[in-house]
């Protein structure tokens, strides 16, 4: 059985299915009307996943999918919150600061990261009953140089990562400012290391390689080989670099693709998309634009975000035109058929996971 969640502006769409094989898939809406943000889940606890949201805080769901409870987390909120965009401009009145990045440890189920708005991250290791604050993060020599530009007043933690090989070495990704990881569970913080991308939009790991990193940025693409304590840029063929979603085959830590723009307004805006896929099929391999492969790219077309269920060459993508799969790391698409109707062409995806 596969399971997909797609987090979605208004909506979170809960997918199962037989198998990637199988064209019999069920879909079913939770979470209507929040502002989501991100989701997580762990292939490890396949019942239990966490959504975040821009004015509700956290929610959990231990069954699969067939309910989901608010979780009290104590990220007290510092003021109305002011929305943008396809949220429809204005503020809202919120219980708790923006949840913008979740992560759930691939070493323990029970041990889930939260980022918000502004930057902070939060851990808990009794799977959400109970969180405590990182602290340290906003004393950075950085920090007071982050923004995020729609809100230029505030900035938050885009995405968060821990390493495959150490449970207590996190990375974040800081919308916008700067890539920081703590090597031993928030004790420390390092920031900036050279090389690095300040505009993080994700990250990504793989489980065959100790030190491998990979980050896709609104500032272009980068990799670090040891723990993201240096990094290198390696874009040649790269023509869009407002990369958004990055993912390494399961079964070849140098093969990469990443979705990728002209800009933000190209990225995230329906009205005016224009945004692509790339590939890579070694480190020193030049990046090739993926079009005319099934995978919806180009103009009118939003960022794709991308997942995994850790098969090798089996890829989950997402973008305002509906999910799609590839078993070839990119050769070829076939559109997957959940529900998908007409409005949602409006929207821009926030969150992809993919569970075996």
């Amino acid at each position: 059985m596969v399971t997909v969640l797609v987090a979605l502006r208004n909506r979170l769409l809960v997918c199962p299915s037989d198998g990637i094989e199988s064209n019999r898939w069920v879909t079913t809406m939770r979470l209507e009307g929040s502002r989501l943000e991100c989701v997580a889940a762990a292939p490890d606890a396949p019942a239990r996943s966490v959504v975040g949201t821009f004015d509700d805080g956290l929610f959990r769901s231990i069954d699969g999918g067939k309910t989901f409870a608010r979780l009290e987390t104590g990220f007290e909120a510092e003021g109305p919150a002011r929305v943008h965009g396809d949220e429809g401009g204005g503020t809202a009145d919120r219980e708790s600061d923006p949840v913008m990045a979740v992560t759930v440890s691939p070493h323990d189920p029970q041990v889930v990261y939260a980022g918000t708005e502004p930057s902070r991250v939060y851990r808990s290791r009794d799977g959400g009953d109970s969180w405590t604050r990182l602290s340290g993060l906003l004393d950075l020599p950085s920090a007071d140089e982050w923004y995020f530009p729609p809100r230029p007043d505030t900035h938050h933690v885009r995405w968060l990562e821990v390493d495959p090989f150490d449970p207590d070495r996190l990375y974040v990704g800081i919308e916008a400012g700067a890539f920081v990881y703590t090597p031993d569970g928030g004790d420390t913080w390092h920031e900036r290391p050279a090389g690095s991308r300040r505009d993080n939009h994700s990250l990504a790991t793989h489980p065959d390689r100790e030190g491998r990193l990979y980050a896709a940025a609104g500032d272009g693409y980068a990799e670090s080989d040891d723990g993201g304590e240096s990094w290198r840029r390696t874009q040649a063929g790269l023509e869009h670099r407002y990369c958004w979603s990055v993912v390494p085959d399961p079964g070849d830590p140098d093969r990469v693709m990443v979705s990728s723009a002209g800009g933000a307004s190209t990225a995230h805006t329906a009205s005016r998309a224009d945004s692509h896929v790339y590939r890579r099929e070694g480190v020193d391999s030049a990046w090739e634009r993926l079009e005319g492969r099934g995978l919806p790219t180009g103009e009118g077309v939003v960022r794709t975000v991308f997942a995994t269920t850790g098969e090798p060459g089996v890829v989950f993508a997402v973008n305002n035109r509906g999910l799609f799969l590839t078993r070839d790391f990119g050769d070829s698409w076939a559109r997957v058929g959940i529900d998908w109707p007409d409005e949602l062409e409006d929207r821009t995806p926030r969150g992809l996971v993919a569970l075996p």
